[in-house]
């Protein structure tokens, strides 16, 4: 293990971050990615990690996903071999990535999914469960252009083995996490740190459905109802399945069970606002693919796999719907506008009424 590089797969805002810090401290660390312009500039100039928490540059490697082969003497080309990859992809990429990856990936190795979603459930089907490790991340980074990363803002950084396990390889896995975050924790409920993080994701692909900042509209009384009202439908689905919700930087997921307390759920969008207003990252990562990359969001392997748990479940899921739906519309075109937030408002009410 101590001869062979830590491989980060995928060197954008969260991977490219934890390898520099890795880097920096010394430790072996061996890029992939397939932007041949981000892999040049890493090569060239560095990998640069810009921002209030810290400034630095780290004479880093990376190399394109074609480069990880040697020739043998009969002039085949064979699979260098890895025993810790972590994936840090897009979740839409997820699949395509693992399988990329997995002739790289020692006998003995392991996948650590640092992405948002649900992925180690795709991972570990091509790969095996017992080589597939989670992590929760939830530290605010954005990748301004080649070979340059705006760390953002401190967050929570959770590891767990998928059966709940806390084993020696994790603990490894958990020191190298704390080289870049030191309060980084391990658990023994990893999926419910990742469904906490689809509650919380709920809320941010609602505010990525205007053009404001997080804290904005977070913060805005008249879209409170609606945001809270879309954080209790992932929670209900949660409950269904028995997966208990961790929190996390403000969200506090009892505060949107069903009988919660407005008060209650009041106070944890309030403490989510505070967290945010501590970071140099204005809007998430979802509002940058649609408006400034232009490209899809991760908005069906994280709002879709919720509402296809929740059919399975007899459970309505009518707002995360909506929010959906509202996001493809801006994929496709539409503008980003508060506009977008009040159909979704607007039919919380109509649902309300129709309790009534």
């Amino acid at each position: 293990m101590s001869d062979s590089p830590i491989v980060v797969w995928g060197a954008g805002a969260m991977g490219g971050t934890l390898a520099a810090y890795w880097v920096r401290a010394g430790k072996n660390v061996l890029l992939v990615d397939n932007n041949p312009a981000h892999v040049a500039a890493i090569n060239q100039h560095g990998l640069r990690i810009s921002g209030p928490i810290e400034e630095f540059v780290v004479n880093a490697k990376a190399v394109l996903p074609e480069q990880l082969f040697s020739t043998n003497a009969q002039g085949e080309a064979i699979p260098e071999k890895y025993p810790r990859i972590f994936l840090c992809t897009k979740a839409q990429h997820t699949e395509v990535a693992c399988r990329t990856l997995a002739p790289h990936l020692a006998p003995q190795g392991e996948v650590i999914s640092v992405q948002n979603g649900l992925n180690e459930l795709i991972i570990a089907d091509i790969i095996g469960e017992s080589r597939c490790i989670g992590c929760f991340i939830n530290f605010g980074a954005d990748i301004l252009e080649p070979g340059h990363i705006h760390y953002a803002g401190r967050g929570a950084v959770v590891v767990g083995e998928l059966n709940g396990t806390l084993t020696h390889r994790l603990a490894d896995i958990l020191q190298l996490m704390q080289v870049f975050e030191p309060n980084a924790l391990q658990t023994d409920r990893i999926f419910s740190y990742l469904w906490g993080k689809l509650g919380y994701g709920a809320l941010l692909f609602g505010t990525a459905l205007t053009n404001e900042s997080i804290v904005d509209v977070l913060a805005h009384a008249d879209y409170r109802a609606v945001l809270i009202a879309i954080g209790k439908e992932v929670c209900a689905v949660a409950d269904a399945a028995c997966i208990p919700l961790e929190g996390f930087n403000g969200f506090h997921p009892p505060a949107f069970r069903s009988d919660a307390p407005m008060a209650e759920s009041h106070a944890s969008m309030d403490a989510m606002v505070a967290f945010n207003q501590r970071s140099a990252k204005t809007h998430s990562g979802i509002w940058r693919d649609l408006a400034i990359h232009k490209r899809k969001t991760e908005v069906d392997q994280q709002l879709g796999v919720i509402v296809r748990q929740a059919e399975q479940l007899g459970i309505a899921t009518p707002l995360l719907q909506a929010v959906i739906a509202g996001i493809h519309q801006i994929e496709q075109g539409a503008p980003l506008t508060w506009a977008n937030l009040d159909q979704v408002a607007a039919l919380h009410s109509k649902l309300t009424r129709s309790d009534v």
